[in-house]
C-alpha cells in the first residue's frame, strides 16, 4: 500500500537523515532493505530495534568488505530502483559499489548520496555534523537570542535540509527515468538543503523587512506580536498574531488598552507592548490561556513538548500519531486520497530479516548458506 507501492530501495545504513529519508520512503510503500552489520551496529545509532527511523523497513546484514558481501550487494541492486548512502565522498567507490559501478549493473537506478558537504568543495572530506553545515549557510546565525545563535536540535540540518532534499532528489529521478530510461546520481548537502531553505529570508532582505540581527525581525521573536510568552506555571504559549484583525483579537480577549491595536507596527511602544503582553500571560497558568484562546483567530497556542503532542485533541483526531509495538510515534505524512499508506511494520534487528530478504530478491537457499557460512552475512 502507499503511492510508492513497487519501488525497491537499497539503504546503506548510517545515521541521522539518511535512515530519516529511508522511513520516509517506507512510510510511503516503497520496499526498503537496510544493510547493514548485525554484529557492528554503528556505535552512535541506537539499534535498530528501537529506532523509530528503522520501521517499515528490512534489514540485512553483509560484510561489504568481503567479495561475497559486495558480490550479493551488486546482485540486488540489479532489480533495485534506488540505493542511496551517507558515506564521505569516495568510501562507496573505495569498497566497490559507487555509482559507476552500480549504473553498469542497473542502467536505470537511483543513486542517492547524502553527506553534509557535498561530493566536491574544500570541506567535501571534512568531517562535521549539523549545526556545523547551518553555520555556513546563514541558518544558524539566525536562530537565538541576541546574546547568542541557539542550535534548533537538528532539524533545520539533518532533516529539513538533508533528508527532505535527498527525497526530492530520489523521487524526482524516479519520474525522469521513466522518459530517459537513466538512472543518475543525486548529490544531497546539507549544506545546499539549508541554505535552500533560507530562500525567503533572501526576499525579505531584498524588501527592506528583514536584517541578521537576532531578535530583531518578524519571525525571530523580535516583535511582540509573534514570540514565546511564559505562563504562571513556568510554561510557555507561543503569539502568531501577524494580522491586524488577529492582533486585535488578542488583545481584546486579553482585555488590555484599545489604543494597543493601534501601536501594533509602531517599535516605539514595542517595549511597552511586549511587557504588557507578558504581565497578562504570566497571571495564569498556560492551560488556562489554551482553554481561552484555543480555536479562537487570536492565533495562541500552547508550547507543548513531545510527550504532551501525542495526547492533544486535534493530534488525536487526526491521527497525527501512531502506536508500534506500544511505543507512540508521528504517524507517516502527508495523507492521501486512494492510496494511502498502511500503518508501518515494527523496525527490524539488524540483519533480522537477512534471509528471507536474499531469497526474495533472487538468492537460492544454497547461495544463502554459503553466505553463512563464510561468514558474509555478519
Amino acid at each position: 500500500m502507499g503511492p510508492l507501492a513497487g519501488i525497491k530501495v537499497i539503504e546503506i545504513k548510517g545515521i541521522g537523515p539518511g535512515p530519516y529519508a529511508g522511513q520516509l520512503l517506507a512510510d510511503l510503500g516503497a520496499e526498503v532493505i537496510v544493510v547493514e552489520r548485525a554484529s557492528k551496529p554503528n556505535s552512535i545509532a541506537p539499534p535498530s530495534a528501537k529506532d523509530v527511523s528503522s520501521r517499515g523497513k528490512k534489514s540485512i546484514a553483509l560484510d561489504l568488505r568481503h567479495p561475497q558481501g559486495l558480490a550479493t550487494l551488486l546482485t540486488l541492486v540489479e532489480s533495485a530502483d534506488v540505493i542511496f548512502e551517507g558515506n564521505r565522498p569516495g568510501v562507496a567507490e573505495r569498497i566497490g559499489f559507487g555509482p559507476d559501478t552500480c549504473l553498469e549493473r542497473n542502467p536505470k537506478i537511483i543513486y542517492g548520496r547524502m553527506t553534509g558537504w557535498g561530493q566536491d568543495g574544500p570541506l567535501a572530506h571534512a568531517a562535521g555534523h549539523d549545526c556545523n553545515y547551518i553555520s555556513l549557510t546563514g541558518a544558524a546565525a539566525a536562530i537565538g537570542t541576541k546574546a547568542q545563535p541557539i542550535m534548533p536540535l537538528n532539524l533545520v540540518g539533518d532533516f529539513a535540509g538533508g533528508s527532505m532534499f535527498l527525497v526530492v532528489g530520489i523521487l524526482s529521478a524516479l519520474l525522469e527515468v521513466r522518459q530517459s530510461g537513466k538512472g543518475q546520481v543525486i548529490d544531497a548537502a546539507i549544506t545546499d538543503g539549508s541554505a535552500h531553505l533560507m530562500s525567503m529570508f533572501y526576499t525579505m532582505t531584498q524588501a527592506g523587512s528583514w536584517n541578521t540581527g537576532r531578535e530583531n525581525n518578524l519571525l525571530d521573536g523580535g516583535t511582540p506580536f509573534y514570540r514565546a510568552y511564559q505562563t504562571a506555571d513556568g510554561k510557555h504559549v507561543s503569539v502568531g498574531a501577524l494580522e491586524p484583525k488577529f492582533f486585535a483579537e488578542l488583545i481584546t480577549t486579553l482585555q488590555l488598552p484599545e489604543r494597543y491595536i493601534e501601536q501594533q507596527h509602531d517599535k516605539g511602544c514595542w517595549h511597552e507592548l511586549t511587557h504588557a503582553l507578558s504581565e497578562a500571560f504570566s497571571a495564569q497558568t498556560r492551560d488556562h490561556w489554551v482553554a481561552l484562546f484555543e480555536g479562537s483567530d487570536a492565533c495562541v497556542a500552547g508550547i507543548l513538548d513531545y510527550q504532551e503532542a501525542v495526547d492533544h485533541p486535534h493530534n488525536q483526531a487526526r491521527g497525527t500519531y501512531i502506536e508500534i509495538n506500544g511505543e507512540a510515534q508521528p504517524a507517516p505524512s502527508p495523507r492521501f486520497s486512494r492510496s494511502q499508506p498502511d500503518t508501518p511494520s515494527a523496525p527490524s534487528a539488524e540483519g533480522a530479516d537477512t534471509a528471507e530478504v536474499l531469497s526474495q530478491w533472487g538468492l537460492d537457499s544454497a547461495s544463502i548458506k554459503q553466505l553463512a557460512d563464510n561468514g558474509v552475512l555478519t
